[in-house]
């Protein structure tokens, strides 16, 4: 009896599986934060050229990430990936300043995407621990976020590195996440 219920349950409330894309322009730790959330340590990477694709589960909630590379050549079918995605964290290398300009556009360019009007974003401010690196309330005023106002988002600093900040990021996403489902 307790099986029957047991699986009737999961038919009728079961986990839903949420998809999620990373973004960012070349650099700015993607995948090592892609690492680091599913792994729960730093790995020796190499640039995306396309994608790479992790199951992750946290707060009870099943994602499948999606790692986009984020070379010039690759951003133009960045749209391609938005189609059914629940949340979009956009990956900022926090030392990368002569490059703001060109992550603003980017980030801009997917936040207009009709296909995740919906969809909460998270700015992940990565390479805090680097000295001389810009804050996120620096990087939140170079984004120009407070013009995404047809989204939710959040900037959380990390280090994809250390792990440092990726949880509070994480929890901030369940949360976001979970109020829409």
């Amino acid at each position: 009896m307790g099986i029957a219920v047991s699986s009737l349950w999961k038919s009728l409330f079961g986990q839903k599986q949420l998809n999620i894309c990373i973004l960012g322009l070349d650099n700015a730790g993607k995948t090592t934060l892609t690492y680091q959330m599913t792994m729960g340590q730093a790995v020796s990477t190499a640039p995306t050229v396309g994608s790479n694709t992790e199951n992750f589960t946290y707060k009870n909630l099943n994602f499948l990430l999606w790692d986009v590379g984020g070379q010039a050549s690759l951003r133009a079918s960045w749209s391609s990936y938005l189609a059914n995605t629940d949340a979009v964290v956009f990956v900022f290398d926090s030392t990368d300043g002569e490059r703001v300009g060109l992550a603003r556009e980017e980030l801009h360019k997917v936040a207009s995407d009709e296909s995740i009007s919906k969809a909460p974003i998270l700015i992940f401010a990565n390479k805090q621990d680097v000295t001389g690196c810009m804050t996120p309330a620096d990087i939140s005023e170079s984004l120009s976020l407070t013009t995404l106002r047809l989204q939710n988002w959040h900037i959380q600093g990390c280090s994809a590195l250390t792990g440092s900040g990726l949880n509070e990021g994480l929890d901030w996403l369940a949360t976001s996440l979970g109020a829409q489902g």
